[in-house]
C-alpha cells in the first residue's frame, strides 16, 4: 500500500549537493554511507530540523514571541512532513533525580502497584516517590546519597575572611554571600581563620541558623558546610560545568545514604512490602528479575498497570537491556543505552503518522541483540508511523524496506545520493557500502607473540563474578560479549592503570568556543602563522580574545535558554557565524582568512598548510578516520565515536604504551572499519600495546586475542567464557559471539 513520500528538494545543508529526495512515508528507511558523506545532515539537519521548525510555530504568538526561530535547513522545499520525534545518543539529563525507571513512566507503574496491594498499607502512590516529601529519605532528600566534605578544600586557614579565606567559587571577597559572613558580626574579619576558637570555627562552619543584618538587610544566617551542601552537594555534580564542577570535586565525596541505603526512600515508604519486597528493592533488581516478580502478580484492580508495566519490562530485555535496574541513574547511561531507553518510552506510545529517526540505534550492541531491535524498529513501522534509521551495520540494512546510500566520498566528496532501492540492488550497485554487504571476514591465522600481560585478579566490580584473568600485552587484544556481560566493567573498572591510558566516547569538556583546532592545539601555530604573514598580534586570530566578534564573543551561534523548552542556537547575525570582526577577516594567509581556514575538513586543510607544526597532528586525525570534519566544527555537534578518536589522534603523539579503546568503531561505516584496524594494527606494530572492547566481529576477527565475557547481561554474566584466538572462538559453541563469528566466516 502506498502512502505518499517525503518531498525533498535541493537540500543544501552542511555537505549536501542539492539533494532531491522521496522518502516513503509509514515504512522503514535506512540511511548508510561513508562516515561523514551526509546522511546525518539529509536526515536530521533537514528533515528533523524542518520538523521541529514546522512544530514551533504552532505555538500560541505570545510564545513565540518569547523565543528565538529556528533557522530554516537549507532546502529548496520539504513537504508532505509529519511531526518528528527525534531519539538520539544524547544523555538523557543530568537531573540526579532522574533514573530509568522515571524517565520510562515504570517507576510511576510501581508506585500505583504498591499503593494498592503493599502491606501494610501507607497510602496514595505519592508515599512511595523520592520526589515528592511524602516519600523521600529526609536525610538525603531523595537523592540516596550523602556527601562529606573536605573542609580543607574549602577554605584556606592562613587567611582571613578580608582576604579570601572561602575559596570555594561565588563566595569571593565582596560577593553577597561573602558579605553574610563578613557582617554577621560572629567573626574578626581580618583574624586568620587558623586563630579561630573552637566556637568561631563551629559557628562558621556548622553553627546553626539565626538572624542576622548583612548589608543592611536581614537575613538568615548559615553555616558554610550547610550551605554549600544546600546550594551545590544535593544536585548533581554531572550538570556542573567548569570551575564549580572542579571546585565540588575537591570539595565533596559521595557515598550511600546511611538512613535509607541508598533506596531514597523514608522508613514508612519501605515499611509496605509487596512479595517480601519494598518498592526500592524492586527498583533495585535486575529488570529481567522485576519482569519475573511482576508476572506473579495478579489483582483486577490494578490489572492494567500489571499488564501495560510486563510489557515495558519485555520491551526493555528485547532491546538489550534486561540488566539494567529501575533505579539506575539516566545520566550513568552510555550513548546508545540512553537511545534505546528513550526507544522503550516510546514503544508504548498509541500515537500513529509520526515521524521517527534514529542515530545508529545498535551502538552498544552485541550482534545477537541486533535482530531484536529490527523487530522493534518494525513494530513502529507496522504502528502506521514512518521510520528513518542511520546506521552501518548490514543487518539493519536487510531489514529495511528502503535504502538510501549517500556518498560517494566524506566531506566535499559527499552529499549525494549514489544508491535508492532494497538490499539486492545495493549489493550489486558497486557503492562503497555495496561492495562491503558481502566482503568476507579472514580470522587471522598467525597472532603475535605477547611480550608480558597485565593481571586481574578476583575482580567482584558490578556484576563481575571473582574474576581472573590476564590480559596480553604487544597484541591487538579484543575484550567482547552481550551488552551488561561484564566487559567494561573488568577493563575500564578493574584493569591496572599505570603505563595505560584509557580513550573513551565521553563528553570533551570544553565551553561552546570549543573545536577540533582548540582542542588539538594545532590552532596555536595556525595563529602565529597569521600573526607572521600580516604583521600584527596572534590575539587577534583568536575567537576568545581581540578579534572576536562583539556580538556573539566569538561563538559564532546566539544561545537563547528557554526555561519551558529546549534551547535555541542561531548563528549569529553581526558576523554570519565567522565569529571574528571585518577587520580579522582582512587578514589573509595564502588567500584564505582565518574564518576559511576553521571552515576547512581535515583533508582540505592537510592540502593547504605546509607547515611542520600543524602536519602532523593533521595527518594523525586523517588517519583515525576524521579526515571530514572541520577545524573549527563545535565540539559538542561530534558523536561520541568522533570524540574517541579525537582523543586518540592526540594521544598517538605521546608514549603511551597500552591504549584502552572502547568501542571505536562506532559511528563507522564498513569502509571506515577496515581503515580503523589498519592503524590499530600499525599502532601494535608499532610497539604498542592495544586493548578495543569491540562488538564489531570484524575487529574481533583481526584481533590476536579474544576474551569472551558472558553468558548473558546483568547477574547472567560477568563471567569470562572464552579466551583465546579468533579461530578458536568461531569454534567455540558456548559463546554467543563465537557463533555469529562463524556465521560470518562461513
Amino acid at each position: 500500500m502506498v502512502f505518499g513520500s517525503i518531498e525533498v528538494r535541493g537540500a543544501r545543508e552542511n555537505n549536501l549537493q542539492g539533494v532531491s529526495i522521496d522518502i516513503p512515508k509509514r515504512k522503514l528507511t535506512v540511511f548508510t554511507g561513508v562516515s561523514g558523506s551526509g546522511k546525518s545532515s539529509l536526515v536530521f539537519g533537514t528533515v528533523a530540523a524542518e520538523s521541529r521548525r514546522l512544530i514551533d510555530e504552532t505555538y500560541p504568538a505570545f510564545l513565540q514571541g518569547f523565543m528565538p526561530s529556528r533557522p530554516r535547513p537549507d532546502v529548496d522545499t520539504l513537504s508532505n512532513l509529519s511531526a518528528a520525534i527525534v531519539v538520539d545518543q544524547e544523555p538523557m539529563g543530568a537531573n540526579a533525580r532522574s533514573t530509568v525507571g522515571t524517565a520510562t513512566d515504570a517507576y510511576t507503574m510501581l508506585r500505583v502497584i504498591w499503593s494498592r496491594l503493599g502491606r501494610p498499607h501507607v497510602g496514595g502512590s505519592n508515599l512511595f516517590s523520592f520526589n515528592d516529601p511524602q516519600g523521600m529519605c529526609g536525610n538525603c532528600e531523595g537523592l540516596g546519597r550523602v556527601s562529606a566534605v573536605d573542609t580543607e578544600a574549602l577554605v584556606d586557614r592562613t587567611k582571613s575572611l578580608n582576604e579570601g579565606a572561602i575559596t570555594f567559587p561565588n563566595f569571593g571577597v565582596g560577593s553577597w554571600y561573602w558579605k553574610v559572613y563578613a557582617d554577621s558580626g560572629l567573626f574578626d574579619v581580618d583574624k586568620p581563620l587558623a586563630d579561630y576558637t573552637e566556637t568561631e570555627w563551629h559557628d562558621l562552619m556548622y553553627g546553626a541558623e539565626r538572624k542576622i543584618v548583612a548589608g543592611g538587610i536581614n537575613v538568615t544566617y548559615e553555616s558554610l558546610v550547610p550551605k554549600i551542601t544546600r546550594l551545590y552537594l544535593v544536585k548533581d555534580v554531572e550538570s556542573m560545568k567548569g570551575a564549580m564542577r572542579a571546585a565540588v570535586d575537591r570539595l565533596a565525596t559521595f557515598t550511600a545514604c546511611p538512613a535509607c541505603g541508598g533506596t531514597r526512600l523514608n522508613d514508612r515508604a519501605r515499611s509496605s512490602l509487596v512479595k517480601g519486597k519494598h518498592i526500592g528493592e524492586a527498583a533495585a533488581m535486575q529488570l529481567t528479575d522485576l519482569a519475573e516478580l511482576v508476572r506473579d502478580l495478579a489483582d483486577p484492580q490494578v490489572q492494567p498497570i500489571l499488564d501495560g508495566l510486563n510489557d515495558l519490562l519485555a520491551t526493555f530485555e528485547r532491546i538489550g537491556l534486561g540488566y539494567l535496574s529501575l533505579d539506575r541513574e539516566s545520566s550513568s547511561l552510555s550513548g546508545g543505552e540512553a537511545q534505546r531507553t528513550k526507544m522503550v518510552r516510546h514503544m508504548g506510545s498509541a500515537l500513529t503518522d509520526m515521524t521517527y529517526v534514529f542515530d545508529e540505534p545498535t551502538i552498544g550492541l552485541h550482534p545477537h541483540d541486533v535482530r531484536q531491535m529490527n523487530a522493534l524498529l518494525q513494530r513502529l513501522r507496522d504502528k502506521g508511523n514512518t521510520v528513518l534509521v542511520v546506521e552501518h551495520k548490514p543487518e539493519v540494512m536487510a531489514a529495511a524496506d528502503h535504502l538510501v546510500d549517500m556518498g560517494p566520498g566524506a566531506g566535499t566528496h559527499g552529499g549525494t545520493v549514489v544508491y535508492e532501492g532494497d538490499i539486492a540492488g545495493l549489493r550489486n550497485s558497486g557503492t562503497a557500502t555495496g561492495k562491503h554487504l558481502d566482503q568476507a571476514v579472514t580470522l587471522k591465522q598467525t597472532p603475535r607473540t605477547r611480550t608480558g600481560a597485565l593481571r586481574i585478579e578476583h575482580a567482584t566490580l558490578h556484576n563481575l563474578q571473582d574474576v581472573s584473568v590476564e590480559v596480553p600485552l604487544g597484541m591487538l587484544v579484543a575484550v567482547t560479549g552481550v551488552a551488561g556481560s561484564g566487559k567494561s566493567s573488568l577493563i575500564h573498572g578493574c584493569l591496572p592503570r599505570d603505563g595505560v591510558t584509557f580513550v573513551d566516547q565521553s563528553v570533551i569538556r570544553g565551553s561552546r568556543r570549543s573545536n577540533p583546532a582548540t582542542y588539538t592545539g594545532i590552532l596555536e601555530p595556525i595563529r602565529k602563522q597569521f600573526a607572521r604573514a600580516n604583521g600584527v598580534k596572534p590575539a587577534l586570530f583568536s575567537a576568545n580574545s581581540a578579534g572576536a566578534c562583539p556580538e556573539c564573543k566569538g561563538v559564532g551561534l546566539i544561545y537563547t535558554d528557554l526555561a519551558f523548552m529546549a534551547g535555541v542556537a542561531s548563528p549569529c547575525e553581526a558576523c554570519g557565524g565567522k565569529r571574528f570582526t571585518d577587520e580579522v577577516l582582512d587578514y589573509t594567509l595564502r588567500g584564505k582568512n582565518i574564518a576559511d581556514v576553521l571552515g576547512m575538513s581535515v583533508e582540505e586543510a592537510l592540502g593547504f598548510f605546509t607547515e611542520k607544526t600543524v602536519l602532523p597532528m593533521l595527518s594523525r586525525l586523517s588517519d583515525v578516520g576524521l579526515h571530514y570534519i572541520s577545524l573549527g566544527q563545535h565540539l559538542n555537534t561530534l558523536s561520541g565515536g568522533e570524540r574517541q578518536r579525537l582523543k586518540l589522534a592526540i594521544e598517538m603523539g605521546s608514549d603511551t604504551a597500552v591504549f584502552v579503546l572502547d568501542e571505536p568503531t562506532a559511528g563507522l561505516h564498513m569502509q571506515d572499519v577496515d581503515n580503523l584496524a589498519g592503524l590499530l594494527d600499525r599502532l601494535v606494530d608499532s610497539g604498542r600495546s592495544v586493548i578495543v572492547v569491540e562488538h564489531n566481529l570484524s575487529v574481533v576477527a583481526r584481533a590476536d586475542w579474544v576474551i569472551d565475557m558472558g553468558p548473558g547481561g546483568g547477574h547472567d554474566g560477568g563471567r569470562v567464557v572464552f579466551e583465546g584466538t579468533p579461530a578458536d572462538l568461531a569454534r567455540e559453541e558456548r559463546s554467543l559471539t563465537g557463533r555469529h563469528l562463524a556465521e560470518l566466516v562461513a
